[in-house]
């Protein structure tokens, strides 16, 4: 029976879910292929008419689990309030590939680490818009420390197996961001 485009694409958008969040979840190498197509309610046997590779998959996984991420919105404030809270912490299979994955991506194929790059980029541009600095070149550094004190905080919290330590990181590492946005926010007037 022949599968519709529509179909065929549905089935490829499934398994990139389903690889984005155990890859998120276990990192690439606990993860078989098997078990992604598994997860996409698929056979093992269609994986190759999807992907070339599991290096394929993991590269085309990254790319989409960047690309479907909720945008940052007005709210850097409630944006840092979100990634640097206890929920967020929890929900390792659901959160940020940056800080789930970073580590293991730069042992992975070029392909992973281009896709990676490219997210890292894009990051730092969306934040740099919303940092309150007076020239580009202060935006893009208040991005770029802010971007990875929370890619940080929490890949430091998620290795701890002390609760209360991996809080104080959290809300720690909130609090400061949160009091330098604060801080360097023109007066109005």
């Amino acid at each position: 029976m022949k599968v519709s485009r529509e179909q065929v694409a549905e089935n490829r958008r499934n398994i990139l879910e389903a690889a984005g969040r155990l890859f998120r979840a276990k990192g690439y190498e606990a993860v078989t292929v098997s078990e992604v197509m598994k997860a996409a309610g698929l056979t093992h046997g269609g994986f190759y008419g999807y992907f070339a590779s599991k290096d394929d998959l993991v590269a085309q996984s990254l790319a989409h689990v960047f690309s479907t991420s909720a945008p940052l919105g007005d709210d850097l404030a409630g944006y840092v309030t979100q990634y640097l809270s206890a929920a967020h912490l929890a929900d390792c299979a659901g959160g940020c590939p940056m800080a789930g994955l970073a580590s293991e991506t730069s042992r992975q194929a070029p392909e992973a680490r281009a896709r990676m790059t490219t997210s890292i980029r894009l990051q730092i541009e969306r934040l740099s818009q919303d940092m309150p600095a007076a020239t580009a070149e202060e935006k893009r550094r208040a991005a770029t420390g802010s971007w990875a004190a929370m890619v940080g905080a929490l890949v430091l919290a998620r290795v701890c197996d002390d609760p209360q330590l991996a809080d104080q990181l959290l809300s720690d590492t909130r609090e400061w961001l949160l009091a330098r946005e604060v801080a360097s926010v023109p007066p109005a007037g």
